[in-house]
């Protein structure tokens, strides 16, 4: 059966509605009952980051090196989750997922491996977090909130006492991303931005994908990285070499976005 201009592999139901895969000119992706990807694989290689948004939010890498722990909202296809285990390999991870059946297809048909430095817990991320905040005070190096349903960012994720409770989990020098859509004239990411400046001191920086909706958010805790700019941009031209993803183009495109707080956080 063809859908979504691919060749439909997978269907199934659960109380949140319908979970597809599609398979298109040997990429697999991810639906939840509308055309947008929630998660896409190349078949041939599937460690590679395919869709634009996903290789955005590793824009972090720019301005830490390292993570020995990371929290993650939303699981999709897992291929963020597959990236930090291949990229760090002391690195412990907890991800969170609303939908049981979203994990289930994540290591049957996206590849995602059962690690020991692995541990998914089939919850409400946004409720979880706000709930349970204060038991992993300053834990975490990096939170990654990437949970949408079929509408748009899920609803749980969406208040200034979410980003509260995720700045208590950071470390002094840890990072938020999060992926938002819309663009920026959409009144939905016009409020999470207030409230992400309100809560992490105007220290953020959002990264438009190009040709895309999707806007990345970065919010730094009460550290901010004061990096050279020379230095920065010999680390995106490294980091492209190594990974195979457009780093120079994402601190460009930063530094365009940004201008009211780029320099507050780099130097020139």
């Amino acid at each position: 059966m063809h859908k979504y201009g691919g060749q439909l592999i997978h269907e199934s139901f659960d109380d949140e509605g319908i979970i597809e895969i599609v398979e298109q000119k040997g990429v697999r992706s991810l639906h939840f009952g509308t055309q947008a990807k929630q998660s896409s694989i190349f078949l041939a290689d599937p460690n590679k980051l395919h869709l634009d948004y996903v290789r955005a939010m590793t824009s972090w890498l720019l301005f830490k090196e390292h993570i020995d722990e990371a929290m993650l909202v939303g699981l999709g296809g897992g291929s963020l989750t597959k990236h930090l285990l291949q990229l760090f390999a002391e690195c412990r991870l907890k991800v969170l997922e609303y939908r049981e059946g979203v994990v289930k297809i994540a290591r049957t048909y996206f590849a995602l491996p059962r690690d020991p430095r692995l541990k998914i817990i089939v919850d409400d991320g946004g409720e979880y977090i706000k709930q349970r905040y204060e038991s992993y005070r300053a834990q975490y190096d990096l939170v990654i909130v990437d949970a949408f349903d079929h509408e748009g960012v899920a609803n749980s994720v969406r208040s200034e006492a979410f980003f509260d409770a995720c700045k208590a989990l950071l470390k002094k020098d840890g990072i938020l991303v999060m992926n938002l859509w819309g663009g920026t004239s959409n009144p939905e990411f016009q409020q999470v931005s207030l409230w992400l400046g309100n809560v992490f001191n105007w220290q953020t920086l959002f990264l438009p994908v190009t040709d895309r909706s999707n806007i990345i958010a970065l919010a730094f805790n009460d550290y901010t990285p004061h990096i050279n700019l020379k230095d920065l941009r010999l680390r995106a031209f490294a980091l492209e070499e190594q990974y195979q993803i457009e780093f120079p183009t994402f601190l460009r495109d930063l530094k365009k976005y940004n201008t009211s707080t780029f320099n507050q956080i780099i130097k020139k």
